[in-house]
């Protein structure tokens, strides 16, 4: 890659890093928004839900109402916005401003992690495509290791508010970096929304959605409920809980990293695989959850497959909509995001039935059955890629068999 490019690289990954920080560190901050506000801590966290459900529903719609401009000044548009409603999150005094600024946001960032990973396909070398992505996407991983408990920390010394005014920084810097490495000439797709949104007349495309949403709820359904699982279940002293949790976001970095060599590989043939060891790992945990190693064992294990598949996903929605509905490349490079966002929401609300209904240990084996599904929809998948790819070249032996007849 040339210097530009590498450059171009590190300020994609600084804006997925900045995105995930301001999207992630309410988490941390839910029982200081509640008090500060004198709201119920259940209002404070459907705010989290809110953001969410948000991303999920307005990234699509706006990805394709934006995808006509040039990629350049609208990323450069949007990190203003962003900017802009973390200024309003940090003065908010009530909670249905607040609850305004976090849905804004959601709507900017959605757009935003769609955009860069289509600038990346853009500008980067075929080859590089794949670690290029999974470089974007650590981005998110470090702001959950390093960027949340930070802010999370400025909020907790310094009031909730301030950890928005950090956020507001964040965007600043990013809004520079952008500036000086994003490329002119990037142009969008002149397509209407009907047009771009005919994406999802696709059964092909419907289904590969719900592959990373699946393998992502199979993992947040335990994830969501880790705190109480080392506490009640593992014994492990409330002091330390949070160093368990730094030793998962370190060791999911190095899932991310792994996933675009996956992805450079024919991820596609193989992550049905990945999705398996997953299942095993989660059930493994109802075993192992018997002695504190064997159980931190499992949980390692489950945070280094967590994100294999977001490469390679993420390159088959960008593939797939060029070869089929070239206008909605853009739309198609916010789909993984997306999917996450409501595997997030199908995890966390599959893991409250089980804690409602069952034993904590319980979530191990249910989150593996999702895990197994996810594996099952990659097979079916990949069996009809396979049968395109025959279907294709068949097609094209019989053309070139027809024009070599003519010519005799």
């Amino acid at each position: 890659m040339t210097k530009q490019q590498k450059l171009l690289t590190f300020n994609l990954f600084l804006l997925t890093f900045v995105l995930g920080t301001s999207e992630f560190v309410m988490v941390g901050l839910l029982t200081e928004v509640a008090e500060d506000m004198t709201i119920a801590i259940s209002a404070a966290g459907s705010l989290v839900s809110a953001f969410a459900l948000s991303f999920a529903i307005g990234t699509p719609i706006f990805t394709a109402l934006f995808s006509r401009f040039s990629k350049r000044p609208l990323i450069l548009a949007l990190i203003g916005v962003f900017i802009a409603g973390n200024m309003i999150t940090a003065i908010s005094r009530s909670y249905g401003l607040l609850l305004a600024s976090r849905v804004i946001t959601a709507v900017v960032t959605g757009v935003l992690i769609g955009l860069a990973m289509a600038v990346a396909s853009e500008t980067m070398p075929p080859e590089k495509r794949g670690s290029v992505i999974s470089i974007i996407f650590t981005g998110f991983t470090v702001a959950s290791v390093l960027g949340v408990p930070l802010g999370t920390s400025i909020g907790q010394w310094g009031g909730w508010h301030l950890s928005y005014w950090f956020a507001t920084l964040l965007g600043i810097v990013s809004l520079l970096a952008s500036y000086a490495t994003i490329p002119k000439g990037l142009k969008g797709a002149r397509s209407s929304l009907k047009k771009q949104l005919r994406l999802f007349a696709y059964p092909r495309i419907v289904l590969a959605f719900f592959i990373p949403a699946l393998s992502i709820g199979a993992t947040y359904s335990v994830y969501t409920y880790l705190a109480p699982l080392l506490q009640d279940v593992l014994l492990v002293p409330a002091q330390y809980i949070s160093l368990v949790f730094l030793l998962y976001g370190v060791v999911s970095i190095f899932s991310t990293l792994i996933g675009g060599k996956l992805a450079a590989r024919h991820g596609t043939g193989k992550i049905r695989f990945v999705f398996l060891a997953q299942a095993v790992i989660l059930a493994s945990l109802f075993v192992s959850s018997g002695s504190l190693v064997g159980g931190l064992i499992s949980i390692s294990c489950m945070a280094l497959v967590v994100y294999l598949m977001n490469s390679t996903m993420q390159l088959y929605f960008i593939d797939w909509a060029g070869r089929h509905v070239p206008e909605a490349r853009d739309l198609a490079s916010s789909l993984t995001s997306v999917s996450i966002n409501v595997g997030i929401a199908m995890g966390s609300a599959l893991g409250g039935f089980v804690t409602t209904n069952m034993k904590l240990i319980d979530l191990s084996w249910s989150g593996g059955i999702v895990a197994v599904l996810a594996a099952v929809l990659a097979f079916i998948n990949d069996r009809l890629e396979r049968g395109d790819r025959r279907a294709s070249a068949f097609k094209e032996e019989t053309e070139l068999s027809g024009q070599y007849g003519e010519s005799m």
